[in-house]
């Protein structure tokens, strides 16, 4: 542990303060800068989106472009606790936001941030969180468990400091994170308790002048991270280089030429991992006039090491806008998604890999749909696809040894989708969002069988109403169901999650806000035989200076 404190705080003091990088301001790129006024409705603790990777067109003159970066929905996230929101308001926001909360089961909510506006330049943010629960949850099975309760607790601790000056032609951002992650594991299991511990430091440039013939951005990250108590990785540390590159040019009449780079280093210490490099090169041709906004161009991804795997996936799409607000689409993405230890706390917490684990590779994301909207603040999006996963990561049953626990594997899956999107907004003051989407999702040579599915969304459903009968009061009530794959003729049990929500400023400066959540107490697992909390509530008050 102590290298590993060590190197963060030499890093943190040697590069300063954080901002992560800003695409350049084109004409198909419009940067736009918004203060926070914060206001946040604590959203669904499981709320994740998992629909499929699509482009989110807008019916404006200026296309905004979104990130590329493919997203395997996989599974529904073990990210169990509570997620917030601020509301967007002009510039001239307040710069300095406190946070304090505190619930039934310990749950615990502390959030700090400031913005120094230095000078027109220079902007510094400070950010740090507590965010967690200590408390004794039902297990709902206590001949199978061996006990009615069990004493869990789940605190994380973030810390942030971010820096941007603006010069004449370009941007230079500084970041730096520090984060701190302790849990426990349910009794008997091995190790019981277990800790993560992560820190980067972030360094890019983007060109802002558009009147250079070739624009470029480019940014280097350090990233560490540490598994505390893993079987047979105690202290596994994980260091890795990440560059990112782009450079284009425009060709005029809407065209532009361009190629993207990624490469990431990946050096592990104090385990029996290999160390490795995987390469991502992906040249594109884009055009965008006339309505149109169309794509094509190919990812190349090689790796050097471990998973010497030489893969290669589409980067397409085509866009069509109408005059009458209708835009219809269709479009085929793809990449790899490394497994590293940060990724695989994402899948779950609670699981340790069974061994190296080959990168995640999203061999094609297709999908088409149609997007309507309507002055009146009418929304509807319906849309349908195939997605290919190749080393898919899933969490695995209990194996069956002295210390028993819970594995990471990889597996090869596939799935057709299709969904729909409806939204309606009525000046602000009663919004409505219900969406749903359906997989039918199967795993290669029989892996379904293998509980390789058991965890998958089969069906989400979302279903919000916001309220903002005053200035100063803001009220939500939503419900999300999401059901798993069948496996064997058996279905674990599916989210739903009935919850409410409430904002309320007595001054500018001063708020209060609430959260319930899992009004019906239903018993369901996001993480194989981890039960969740029942009734929830967190309170607290918000400052802004």
């Amino acid at each position: 542990m102590k290298p590993l404190y060590l190197s963060l705080a030499a890093l943190f003091l040697s590069m300063g303060l954080a901002a992560q990088t800003q695409q350049p301001d084109t004409a198909l790129t419009r940067t736009v800068v918004v203060e926070q006024e914060y206001a946040p409705l604590i959203r669904d603790a499981a709320k994740v989106n998992v629909l499929p990777r699509v482009e989110e067109p807008e019916v404006t003159p200026k296309h905004v472009e979104y990130d590329i970066a493919p997203s395997a929905a996989t599974r529904i996230p073990a990210d169990t606790l509570p997620s917030y929101a601020a509301k967007e308001t002009p510039d001239k926001a307040a710069p300095g936001y406190v946070r304090l909360g505190y619930g039934n089961l310990g749950n615990l909510d502390v959030y700090a941030d400031y913005l120094f506006r230095l000078s027109a330049r220079d902007r510094l943010g400070v950010t740090f969180g507590v965010q967690g629960m200590d408390g004794e949850l039902d297990t709902g099975d206590a001949d199978a468990y061996g006990y009615d309760q069990w004493d869990a607790y789940d605190y994380r601790t973030h810390a942030a400091l971010d820096y941007t000056h603006r010069f004449d032609r370009f941007d230079l951002n500084v970041a730096g994170h520090f984060g701190l992650r302790n849990f426990n594991r349910l009794p008997d299991f091995a190790p019981g308790k277990q800790r993560f511990t992560s820190g980067d430091v972030h360094v890019g440039v983007a060109f802002t002048d558009e009147g250079l013939p070739v624009q470029f951005r480019a940014e280097t990250n350090l990233l560490l991270y540490q598994r505390g108590l893993d079987l047979d990785m105690e202290d596994a540390q994980e260091v890795a280089v990440r560059t990112e590159a782009e450079a284009w040019g425009s060709l005029g009449r809407g065209q532009r030429v361009g190629v993207a780079l990624r490469m990431d280093n990946l050096i592990y210490k104090n385990n029996l991992y290999e160390n490795y490099t995987a390469l991502s090169l992906t040249p594109y041709y884009a055009y965008e006039a006339n309505g149109w906004i169309l794509r094509a161009g190919v990812n190349v991804d090689p790796a050097f090491g471990f998973g010497k795997k030489f893969r290669v996936s589409p980067d397409v799409q085509a866009q069509y806008a109408f005059p009458a607000r209708v835009v219809l689409y269709a479009q085929a993405r793809g990449g790899r998604l490394l497994n590293d230890f940060r990724r695989l706390e994402a899948v779950s917490p609670y699981a340790s890999p069974v061994g190296q684990l080959e990168s995640t590779y999203e061999q094609v994301n297709a999908a088409v749909g149609v997007r309507v909207g309507t002055r009146s603040g009418l929304g509807l999006h319906v849309y349908g696809g195939y997605q290919n996963l190749e080393d898919d990561t899933y969490f695995g049953d209990v194996t069956s040894s002295v210390y028993p626990a819970l594995v990471l594997s990889t597996w090869d899956t596939d799935n057709l989708y299709f969904g729909a999107e409806l939204g309606y907004s009525y000046r602000d003051i009663v919004t409505f969002t219900a969406r749903g989407t359906y997989r039918d999702w199967s795993a290669k040579d029989g892996g379904d069988l293998m509980g390789v599915l058991a965890f998958k969304p089969a069906f989400e459903g979302d279903f919000k109403v916001e309220v903002h009968p005053i200035k100063s009061l803001r009220v939500e009530v939503g419900y999300r169901h999401a059901s798993r794959v069948k496996v064997l003729d058996e279905r674990a049990d599916p989210v739903s999650n009935l919850y409410a929500g409430a904002t309320y400023d007595f001054f500018r400066w001063l708020g209060v806000y609430a959260r319930l959540d899992n009004l019906m107490d239903k018993d369901y697992r996001y993480d194989w035989l981890y039960p969740t909390q029942g009734i929830n509530f967190l309170a607290g008050v918000m400052l802004r200076f």
